[in-house]
């Protein structure tokens, strides 16, 4: 049972993960006379990888699920993946492109099969991916989007949604990406400001047999894109505006078309961009379309759906592409005098994240959700309390969104998702059933053509917490876990996919499909700012546990990107930030990282530095344990309960310490402060049983007396296998190699697993507050005999008398461990006070110390000088550099913080030397 000398996490990670999923503990239980408690893994994309926003966010699950686990849930942690329509489609064509192959030419069904063939091959990397991470998800029940089961939940979910007339299709405006050809969502819109122009064009008022215009008379129209204004149907004014008020209702010409446009007020306008004037073009903007709406203005849509003017548009336009056309226009406003004015402006450009093309909006036929009275709902059942938000300023957000909703767009113009279940006959009369024998039955028709499009995938998302427990069946699973416990999720998707789960499942099972949803914050770098691979500050969570040399993370993060300044300086940043690469910390160091940046804000700054400290915190924890079992094997440990046990105070302070730490991280858990939870077992660990109790057990172990030997040696390990199960949702590998060993010695069941063994609750009971108070009074003596020690500059190796004052029946209790602690050569307590000298004396409480050393005085007085002048000339310097304004602007935010953290280290030191000076010169 001998423990290696020094901590491998790469050797206990492989072995156990293994071993708790062949030995089936991620599992559920049968039975359900547990409370029930189960968590959905959010589907990542079948095509993803692991980044440290996933790592962040299993981390936390995982914590919550072990830690049920233990409390004895019947506990259940869903995992499965999304099919993800067009990331999936794209990585496939690209591979196909690759090989000169073209999905239209190959067909539909010849295409599909290549996409399952690359899903078996390379979609399971994040799961994975995930078990790197300890994730104890019940890999049994993984579930995939596109699996027949839940494919047979989304059809029946619209096939309802249809018959009760909460599905219909229409022609409305979307988002168009005009290189996929498809409709995609506002989560797949990236907004990025860009340098552009703000075009001010005439529009000549039309002259009428009644009101004769000058030849100059025109309204001034400032857009961002004129290729659009070939599709206006209006120039539109605000109607409290008196510069155009005499104008409403007249019409101008619309410049290089062959027609006039109405001038209409709406409200929409604002007065102060531009001129006051703005061209209507409902068919290619959201903005103008709700207005084209209020007027009942005819759209006309005068792009193709691969971003071409079409033939509605002058014939010398169409078949261009858009942005050739926007400079032909241009150049033709010019030539013809209708161009005002052109002046530089900063826009946001909406861009597909896939294709980074520029999104169009346009007119198409697409399947719609009518939200508004499955919103209703979704309002209810978190005013009423039955859903709650942490932290609960994200209530706001979803009640916001809920609020102002606008109907679902749920077709896609893809291959890959699940096909809408919707047949057409020949004359375009459509028929929504199961499958196609059904439509033929329905319709009464033989040939029917399916509908060729695919549902968005949110629309099987929002599917996720009942389709993955055998909805539409009515199953145990369904009844035990329905709704699940809480949901861990980001804030970006509040409305895309928490809205969404919240609508559909209160619709279809009449239950939420979670009590509870936890909002997490957003992973950043060590300097506030977003990871990205264009910044090259992205971090790779398996690279943190496996480390990487420099070279191989230079090229991980330059390699595809096509400009070479970009690139180099990418490689200048990380040759910055990592001269030695990533050292291999293992996944509990990542986790416990996590775990301790899991407050309740937004934003979260990852600090690698913090993941090497929790990695000497698993060293630490790993060599208290070598200690404990070199003392304890084959020892008496107490597991005799009729041996007789003599507790010192130091035993029953470690003991309430635990119980405290246990109740604190029972709250910290149950509230989603996982960071108070992680400082708690930290503290208690490092702090309490490492630095102070293994010392002061070093003591008694050297006792002659029998019972005070075995309460000792039954205390280090009672308490120690405690905290190891305290610990173990939140470093799982680590906590299990070392209970195996140390469990049999506290009677515990060794053999099996730490998670199967009950989590430690609180027994307020063994909270002994003389102890306590005790306790800490000796670590405040020990701590003043290490300062003056400090103080003096006595070297740690030399061991000195101390002189004491005070209570004298409980020096003579502490003596031994002040003398051990303290490195100390004697105690010497004084009856009534300490004899005069020139020593300095400390004083806590009502005890006085001084360390018996001959001090020449001159030489200590000289030195002290010497040292007050050295750091007088820090602190000018450290002042320097943060009264330097360049400095503050340039240097990194880190490298700030540290320079202050410098100087106010430096100030510390020389108020003490000052105070040490001031007692010697008396």
């Amino acid at each position: 049972m001998e423990l290696d000398k020094s901590f491998d996490p790469k050797v206990i990670e492989n072995r156990w993960y293994s071993a708790w999923e062949s030995d089936g503990y991620f599992k559920p239980a049968a039975s359900n006379k547990q409370s029930a408690y189960c968590i959905m893994l959010p589907p990542p994309n079948v095509t993803g990888t692991l980044h440290m926003g996933h790592a962040f966010q299993h981390t936390l699950m995982d914590a919550l699920i072990r830690y049920h686990r233990m409390l004895g849930d019947n506990t259940l942690w869903q995992p499965g993946t999304d099919h993800a329509g067009i990331a999936t489609q794209i990585v496939v064509e690209r591979q196909l492109d690759q090989q000169q192959l073209n999905r239209r030419e190959m067909g539909r069904e010849a295409f599909l099969q290549r996409v399952w063939q690359w899903k078996e091959e390379s979609g399971s990397t994040i799961t994975r991916q995930m078990r790197r991470l300890g994730s104890s998800c019940d890999w049994t029940r993984e579930r995939f989007t596109m699996d027949a089961e839940l494919s047979r939940a989304v059809t029946e979910v619209f096939v309802r949604l249809y018959r009760d007339g909460l599905i219909y299709r229409g022609k409305r405006l979307v988002n168009w990406d005009p290189v996929l050809q498809t409709a995609v969502s506002d989560l797949e819109v990236i907004s990025t400001e860009e340098n552009g122009s703000l075009w001010l064009i005439r529009y000549p008022l039309e002259q009428t047999d009644t009101i004769q215009t000058e030849q100059n008379d025109a309204l001034i129209v400032a857009t961002t894109r004129p290729e659009t204004m070939l599709g206006d149907v209006a120039v539109a004014v605000h109607p409290d505006d008196p510069r155009y008020q005499h104008l409403i209702g007249r019409r101008v010409r619309l410049p290089l078309c062959e027609r006039t446009i109405p001038i209409i007020a709406d409200t929409y306008v604002d007065r102060e961009f531009g001129t006051g004037c703005v061209k209507i073009t409902p068919a290619h903007d959201f903005n103008d379309y709700q207005v084209g709406q209020r007027h009942h203005l005819v759209p006309i849509s005068i792009f193709t759906l691969d971003g071409k003017i079409n033939d509605l548009a002058p014939l010398e336009y169409q078949g261009m592409d858009r942005f050739e056309a926007r400079k032909k226009i241009v150049a033709d406003l010019e030539n013809q005098g209708f161009l005002a004015e052109t002046k530089p402006h900063k826009l946001m450009a909406p861009r597909g994240d896939r294709t980074n093309t520029i999104i169009e909006p346009m007119l198409t036929d697409q399947w719609y959700v009518a939200m508004e009275d499955l919103a209703k709902r979704g309002l209810e059942v978190v005013a009423n309390g039955e859903i709650t938000f942490t932290p609960d300023n994200w209530t706001h957000v979803y009640n916001q969104w809920l609020e102002n909703i606008q109907d679902w767009c749920i077709s896609r113009q893809l291959w890959w998702g699940h096909r809408i279940p919707a047949w057409y006959d020949e004359d375009g009369n459509v028929t929504v059933a199961h499958d196609l024998e059904e439509a033929q039955k329905l319709s009464g028709k033989t040939h029917l053509r399916q509908d060729e499009d695919v549902l968005d995938t949110w629309f099987s998302s929002a599917l996720w917490p009942f389709s993955t427990l055998g909805w539409p069946n009515d199953t145990a699973e369904l009844k035990t876990f329905l709704p699940t416990s809480v949901l861990i999720t980001g804030f970006d998707i509040i409305f895309f996919w928490v809205a969404r789960m919240v609508m559909m499942s209160l619709h279809f099972t009449g239950k939420v499909p979670f009590k509870e949803v936890y909002i997490t914050g957003l992973i950043r770098d060590a300097e506030g700012q977003k990871m990205s691979k264009s910044k090259g500050n992205v971090l790779d969570p398996l690279d943190l546990i496996d480390g990487i040399t420099l070279p191989d993370l230079i090229a991980k993060r330059t390699t595809g990107l096509m400009n070479p300044k970009q690139a180099d300086a990418i490689e200048k940043n990380t040759r910055k930030h990592f001269p030695d690469g990533i050292p291999a910390f293992g996944t509990d160091a990542l986790r416990f990282t996590f775990a301790s940046l899991a407050s309740h804000g937004r934003d979260i700054k990852f600090d690698m530095q913090r993941c090497e400290g929790y990695r000497n915190f698993c060293n630490k924890l790993w060599n208290a344990t070598r200690y404990v079992l070199m003392n304890c094997e084959g020892k008496d440990t107490g597991l005799n309960e009729t041996a007789s046990l003599a507790y010192s105070a130091a035993d029953l302070w470690i003991i309430s310490r635990l119980q405290q730490a246990e109740l604190a991280v029972a709250q910290a858990f149950n509230n989603y402060r996982f960071d108070l939870a992680a400082r708690e077992v930290y503290e208690l660990v490092w702090d309490e049983y490492c630095d102070w109790y293994v010392e002061l057990a070093k003591v008694q172990l050297t006792s002659d007396q029998d019972p005070v030997q075995r309460a000792t040696r039954r205390t280090l390990v009672r308490v120690l296998e405690a905290m190891l199960r305290l610990a173990h949702p939140i470093i799982p590998f680590i906590t299990e190699e070392l209970w195996q060993k140390v469990a049999p010695l506290a009677a515990k069941s060794g053999g099996s697993s730490i998670m199967c063994q009950p989590y430690p609750t609180a027994d307020q009971r063994k909270v002994d507050q003389p102890a306590i108070e005790n306790i800490l009074l000796l670590k405040e003596l020990v701590n003043a005999c290490r300062t003056l020690r400090g103080e003096m500059n006595i070297s740690p190796a030399l061991k000195v008398p101390l002189l004491a004052a005070g209570d004298i029946s409980l020096l003579e209790t502490y003596k031994p461990y002040l003398l051990s602690l303290a490195k100390l050569s004697a105690v010497e307590i004084q009856p009534d006070n300490l004899p005069d000298a020139d020593a300095p004396v400390a004083i806590v409480q009502n005890f006085k110390l001084m360390l018996k050393i001959e001090i020449d005085v001159a030489a200590e007085r000289e030195r002290l000088s010497k040292e007050i002048v050295r750091i007088e000339v820090e602190i000018t310097k450290a002042n320097s550099k943060l009264s330097n304004s360049s400095f503050i602007e340039r240097a990194p935010l880190q490298v700030v913080e540290q320079e202050k953290a410098r100087l106010a280290a430096f100030n510390t030191k020389l108020n003490n030397l000052n105070e040490q000076l001031r007692k010697l010169n008396g």
